[in-house]
């Protein structure tokens, strides 16, 4: 490639973001190169601590209990009190929350703290995306989930390889950096990011449409979105369904797939070696694909998404070697890389300018409810049935996903302005 196709290629990738986007980016970025807890917490409380393995269970549990309920606190928090103080509160409790887990040994108080630190932690997700949302044009949406995906799992590879590092040492230095990393990240809100919500919920023009679009809509147009308001929206709440049957597959790779692989007599090394190839791949192909997908139909897009990733995850009751696994891992993981930007952008569109923060929150907890619920499935199913059963579960459930997204293409969305409701004068999910 020439030099100038490279700048070019660089520029339609990175270029004409709002600065303010890429202050919440850094700051992102932050927040997960020091996502050190999270990853090490069942291995501190068995190895550091003494507890059980079932113990360890019971924690991670509340900790997942935590980030179920701050999915849709955080939504409503975003709306009510803005998106700028909802990530200060969230960022400020999960610094104190974190250095608190690191040095108390009693484990009322273990289990306790492991909840607010759920709890604290994922607050702040639906108020990233919906700022992200206000900041960043319609059309460049897309393009911003993706780079903020991308941020993700570069802090998560490189905090993994780090907190490894420094456990050596010090779980209580894992703590502590957490903590102080958390807190870089709130004075980056504080001093670089104001608050983007929009003033005027009555007034808010939609961003995403025409000014004929709006005045068709605004007959129809609430005043105020309530949580009931989003579980009522049919056509926002079956994307939300279908997502929560793709983070159940995500989360069998750290669930399921690491069984599989002992019981085929495969060591931890390599499960090491075939799940880093996820990380490698979304960082190295992440932004080059987003190129591709983002003036593409969207519903099209996600169908090719969830056959990807259902047959990626069906190709592991295949596989009898690293080699193998690898190339499984690379196909689901290329359904991943297509799925979450756009499915994220597609979240935006169906959500009214003033409930993005709501439904941010609902969209968040189909993924907090997966990592729930995939360690019950994908036991339930091993257990009973084998994992080669788990994988051929998994490929028909990317067919029923692609089944679908396939009904919801060429559908209208609802109004924006509408809150939820299920007219037919919208937007085919063709033009979102």
């Amino acid at each position: 490639m020439s030099g100038a196709r490279l700048r070019r290629a660089v520029s339609e990738s990175v270029g004409g973001l709002p600065r303010r986007f890429w202050w919440l980016w850094t700051s992102t970025l932050v927040n997960r190169l020091g996502a050190f807890v999270a990853t090490f917490l069942a291995l501190y409380l068995t190895v550091e601590r003494g507890y059980s393995a079932s113990y360890a269970g019971l924690i991670g549990a509340l900790y997942g209990l935590g980030s179920v309920v701050s999915s849709v606190g955080g939504g409503v928090l975003a709306d009510r009190l803005g998106r700028r103080p909802t990530l200060l509160l969230a960022q400020t409790s999960t610094a104190l929350s974190v250095a608190a887990l690191g040095f108390v040994e009693h484990p009322v108080a273990i289990a306790a703290l492991a909840w607010t630190v759920g709890l604290a932690t994922n607050a702040s997700r639906p108020a990233v995306q919906a700022m992200i949302a206000d900041i960043v044009a319609p059309e460049d949406r897309v393009r911003a989930f993706a780079l903020n995906y991308w941020a993700i799992n570069m802090g998560f590879a490189v905090s993994s390889t780090a907190a490894g590092l420094i456990a050596q040492y010090s779980y209580q230095l894992l703590f502590l950096g957490e903590a102080v990393m958390v807190l870089a990240c709130a004075v980056v809100v504080f001093v670089k990011l104001p608050e983007t919500r929009p003033e005027h919920p009555e007034g808010a023009r939609n961003s995403d449409r025409t000014e004929a679009e709006d005045t068709a809509v605004s007959h129809t147009a609430p005043t105020a979105v309530s949580i009931w308001t989003v579980l009522r929206h049919g056509r926002f709440m079956t994307v939300v369904a279908l997502n929560l049957v793709m983070a159940l597959l995500i989360q069998q790779a750290f669930v399921a797939l690491p069984v599989s692989m002992g019981m085929e007599g495969f060591s931890s090394s390599d499960f090491g070696l075939v799940i880093a190839a996820n990380g490698v791949l979304i960082v190295l192909v992440q932004i080059p694909i987003t190129r591709v997908i983002q003036r593409r139909d969207p519903a099209r897009m996600l169908v090719v998404s969830a056959l990807l990733t259902g047959y990626g995850f069906g190709l592991h009751a295949f596989a009898d070697s690293v080699a193998f696994y690898l190339v499984a891992v690379s196909v689901w993981t290329l359904g991943e890389v297509i799925n979450s930007p756009t499915q994220m952008g597609l979240v935006v569109r169906l959500s009214p300018t003033h409930g993005r923060g709501r439904y941010q929150g609902v969209y968040v907890l189909s993924w907090s409810l997966a990592s729930l619920l995939a360690p019950l499935l994908g036991g339930f199913v091993i257990d009973r049935f084998g994992p080669d059963a788990l994988w051929g579960l998994s490929a028909l459930l990317g067919t029923v996903m692609a089944v679908g997204y396939g009904l919801l293409r060429g559908m209208p969305s609802s109004p924006e302005e509408g809150g939820g409701g299920d007219t037919d004068g919208g937007v085919s999910l063709m033009h979102i």
